[in-house]
């Protein structure tokens, strides 16, 4: 017999510890669901299968942009970055401001600049380790955050001291406790403020890091103004942190739990970008996508939607969906298959994705030749993520660096 409703409520905390469970219900039973949202008590949308979160992310029918959203949605202050300048980050933006934004900005992510971040991406990886090897109670989220803090701190000139502020902010402006709104509203102005100091910082003494080619982007006479600018250095400080933060921790995770795997990496170098995908598939830093908001009246995956309807693409049930994938459930460092929704799709598909692709081939891999014995400190089942709607983020990942050896 079919249960009535998902194992757990969406986006409250026991979801948060392991949501797949709830995701394949909804999959099977209820594809497009409402229910309530945790935050604002407004009544939201969810696609949850593969197909439906593609077309989603690509129909221009709908937009991320809140403008679009209903009365009921902005005045529950569920608006990303509302009244700062993160509501106007380039994933917010349509058409024909996102064009010239995101122009602009892929000015400073050419070729010649990823192809230079490889180095600094291996030194700074091995550099990761030397300081896990010396801690008393070694910690893989310290080394999972140290390297894109590190990287992302050398590309866009930021001090390595706001990293841990950085963090905290982005924690707080994606939480889910409907008693402290306010303090998201905060959190996105601190990390919007602290982008104006940099910027100010690198118009004093420019450098060869994108913040500065930033301020210096043109397309012929057009440039970044200045909240573009601040809402620019915003979306990368966020996305640059985290998210490849938690793709690494989890991914590692992953591995620890499937010693077959992890020994096929260690045999099969060569594996080390198809591995990738598969992590970013299989449990990437990223939940879900931003909300997108019904432009009109219409019908999407035969459900009707009244104009302003706010509705999440689940890209970590979408990336799930066994329609798309065989056996969508197990880790398959060797899948070439279709291609997952894991940096988006569409408009907008993840600016820094290369980036974040770069440093995932690079860390993981790096920890278990390192470590070839290391194993979980605690069971999986006693790792605590933290309630966060946008993003996976384990608290804590304790491990025993020469633990016995996977057999």
């Amino acid at each position: 017999m079919t249960a009535k409703a998902p194992p757990t409520k969406l986006f409250e905390s026991d979801f948060y510890q392991d949501p797949f469970p709830t995701y394949e219900w909804l999959r099977e039973n209820s594809p497009m669901h409402e229910f309530k949202f945790p935050m604002g008590d407004i009544p939201v949308w969810i696609a949850t299968r593969f197909d439906d979160v593609q077309r989603l992310l690509g129909d221009t029918r709908f937009s991320n942009n809140p403008a679009f959203a209903s009365k009921e949605f902005v005045d529950g202050g569920m608006a990303v970055g509302q009244g700062t300048a993160v509501e106007r980050i380039l994933t917010m933006l349509d058409p024909p401001d996102h064009t010239r934004v995101r122009k602009l900005t892929m000015s400073t992510f050419t070729p010649r600049r990823i192809a230079q971040w490889e180095e600094p991406t291996v030194r700074i990886v091995e550099e990761a380790l030397d300081r896990l090897a010396e801690q008393e109670r070694p910690d893989v989220m310290d080394y999972a955050g140290a390297i894109p803090a590190h990287l992302i701190g050398g590309i866009l000139g930021f001090s390595l001291s706001k990293f841990q502020d950085m963090l905290h902010a982005i924690e707080r402006a994606f939480h889910t406790d409907p008693d402290h709104d306010d303090q998201n509203r905060d959190a996105f102005e601190e990390i919007a403020e602290y982008g104006r100091e940099l910027i100010a910082h690198k118009r004093r003494e420019p450098g060869d890091d994108i913040t500065s080619a930033l301020i210096q982007a043109r397309d012929g006479d057009d440039r970044l103004n200045e909240e573009e600018l601040v809402a620019t250095m915003a979306v990368l400080i966020m996305a640059g942190l985290d998210t490849t933060r938690n793709l690494i921790a989890t991914s590692v995770l992953s591995l620890l739990e499937r010693p077959e795997q992890r020994r096929l990496l260690m045999e099969r170098p060569d594996l080390k970008d198809s591995a990738t995908e598969e992590f970013i598939r299989f449990n990437g830093g990223v939940a879900v996508g931003f909300f997108r908001f019904a432009r009109e009246d219409l019908e999407f995956a035969g459900v009707r939607l009244p104009a302003g309807t706010p509705v999440i693409p689940s890209i970590a049930s979408a990336n799930r969906d066994p329609r798309r994938w065989p056996d969508a459930d197990r880790l398959d460092i060797t899948r070439d298959g279709p291609r997952h929704v894991g940096f988006g799709h569409g408009l907008h598909n993840c600016l820094g994705a290369a980036l974040a692709r770069l440093e995932a081939s690079v860390a993981i891999p790096a920890i278990l030749r390192r470590f070839p014995a290391m194993r979980a400190a605690v069971p999986a089942e006693e790792l605590t993520y933290d309630d966060m709607w946008l993003v996976r983020s384990i608290q804590s990942f304790p491990v025993h660096l020469n633990g016995e050896a996977p057999r």
